[in-house]
């Protein structure tokens, strides 16, 4: 199962749904002493491992943190090969002052943004999807 590609059919049926928790993005050295059940996502680049997981995860372990994040799942399975989907929200979230940081995964895009934003961010991609029907 591929996912969507059409973008109209994806901004139309994207359903964003706010996962409960706070989600915070920490860059580490050593990955090997991490419990994986407690990690989002995990990305190594050169400077270093970067994870998202919970804040009380990170707190646990005595990571830092400089930004705290609500986690919002689009909740239509989109096409890793979709055109358009992320500069559509980006740039809607962007109209209004909301700052998103994106993963792609195999099944939904996932957006964190500013836990001060999470309702305000709901309500700009509800009102997105709406403009397609």
């Amino acid at each position: 199962m591929s996912g969507k590609t059409n973008l109209s059919e994806l901004l139309k049926g994207m359903t964003p749904k706010l996962n409960k928790g706070e989600y915070v993005f920490c860059t580490i050295k050593d990955s090997s002493l991490l419990d994986r059940k407690k990690v989002i996502c995990e990305f190594t680049e050169a400077e270093g491992i970067t994870i998202i997981t919970t804040k009380g995860y990170a707190d646990e372990q005595g990571f830092t943190y400089s930004f705290i994040a609500s986690w919002i799942t689009l909740t239509i399975h989109s096409s890793l090969e979709a055109v358009g989907l992320t500069a559509a929200f980006s740039s809607e979230l962007t109209k209004h002052n909301i700052s998103c940081n994106v993963i792609a995964a195999y099944y939904h895009d996932h957006i964190f943004v500013d836990k001060k934003d999470a309702a305000k961010a709901i309500m700009v991609l509800e009102e997105l999807s709406k403009k397609q029907e």
